[in-house]
């Protein structure tokens, strides 16, 4: 896995197809990154309600809807929108050089959630 600074190479641009997510795992912590319909964004992985994993759930827009009780996320932003989900996602800065993408963590991540 390649580091730059605190930037960490996720995947391609063309790993993920248009409005779907992946899955990305780093020090023990899981991560989804998506390509959504107004671009490339990268959230804590697990749903802030129930704990499932958004990257198995389904994006639509700019909306992911968690595969357990379909609680809706507002991708860019992490912000709930729509019931049982009332707590926003932790959201992560995402640069693209090239076609590589990069994701940056905070070193505090592992230590507490938001």
């Amino acid at each position: 896995m390649e580091t730059t600074n605190d930037w960490i190479r996720v995947c391609t641009t063309t790993d993920i197809d248009s409005e779907d997510v992946l899955r990305f795992d780093f020090a023990g912590r899981a991560y989804a990154i998506f390509n959504a319909k107004s671009g490339f964004y990268a959230t804590a992985d697990l749903c802030t309600h129930g704990g499932a994993h958004l990257s198995d759930g389904l994006v639509m827009g700019d909306i992911i809807e968690c595969p357990l009780h379909q609680g809706r996320f507002h991708i860019p932003t992490g912000q709930a929108k729509s019931p049982p989900a009332c707590r926003k996602l932790r959201t992560y800065p995402i640069r693209i050089e090239g076609n590589e993408l990069y994701m940056s963590i905070d070193p505090q991540d592992g230590k507490h959630e938001s």
